[in-house]
């Protein structure tokens, strides 16, 4: 008896490009939460999205694409029904996966040659597939042609602002790198040390001390302070004036 369901299963293709995992996994998740087509899955080295668009009398996934980010690629895996063109199942595809990046720019960012060819390539399959005129053709892939025309000039835009918010990420983080150690020296003060200024503070200034002006003029926390001043009462150095 003949498998009945191996004869329905529709047939498998995928595409795979190379990309720069910019931000993190997460950051495609948040991005994306709000695409009720499909669900994500976000591991340790990828971010899966999953957009089944049938099933069959099991409840399987029959018609489905799966959108895989990894650090340096996008492995597109998808079904083809049996009955359907795959050259246009394949640029439908590729659609998607476009509509997809102009949502997570900036987080994640595809290689422009190998999108581009990849759609250029496929747009040719379909046209030469079509035994339509040129002027019947044009009219009705005419809003295809506009949108990844938009989306081309979109992808060269926000590579070029990637590129600039790259640098200005490198800039911010050189200089909370450069305030952290300046803050780190700064509150190696030993104990020691710093009754010494206290005490040098209290001398100027009339036998007083304002907690939050010291803490202000040597780059301390208040509470850093207020513990230097309760261990030299202890010690007898100073005393509480009532």
């Amino acid at each position: 008896m003949p498998d009945e369901t191996a004869i329905i299963e529709p047939k498998t293709d995928e595409i795979r490009i190379k990309g720069n995992l910019l931000g993190k996994f997460d950051d495609i998740a948040q991005r994306l939460a709000s695409l009720q087509l499909f669900s994500i899955k976000v591991e340790a080295d990828s971010a899966t999205l999953l957009r089944v668009e049938s099933r069959d009398m099991q409840k399987r996934p029959f018609l489905f694409i799966i959108i895989k980010f990894g650090k340096d690629s996008i492995n597109i895996e998808y079904t083809i029904a049996l009955d359907s063109s795959p050259k246009m199942r394949r640029l439908y595809v590729l659609k998607t996966l476009l509509g997809v990046l102009s949502l997570i720019s900036g987080v994640y960012h595809a290689d422009e040659v190998e999108l581009f060819q990849n759609a250029d390539s496929s747009i040719d399959d379909v046209m030469n597939s079509l035994s339509q005129s040129y002027s019947a053709l044009f009219n009705n892939y005419d809003s295809l042609f506009n949108e990844y025309r938009e989306l081309k000039r979109l992808n060269i835009e926000l590579a070029a602002s990637n590129k600039n918010l790259t640098v200005q990420a490198s800039q911010i983080s050189e200089e909370n790198k450069e305030l952290s150690e300046r803050l780190k020296k700064l509150e190696t003060y030993s104990d020691e040390s710093l009754m010494v200024m206290v005490q040098e503070w209290i001398e100027s200034h009339d036998s007083t001390i304002d907690v939050n002006d010291f803490a202000n003029t040597h780059k301390l926390v208040p509470t850093r302070v207020e513990q230097i001043l309760n261990k030299m009462v202890s010690l007898g150095y100073i005393e509480l004036k009532g």
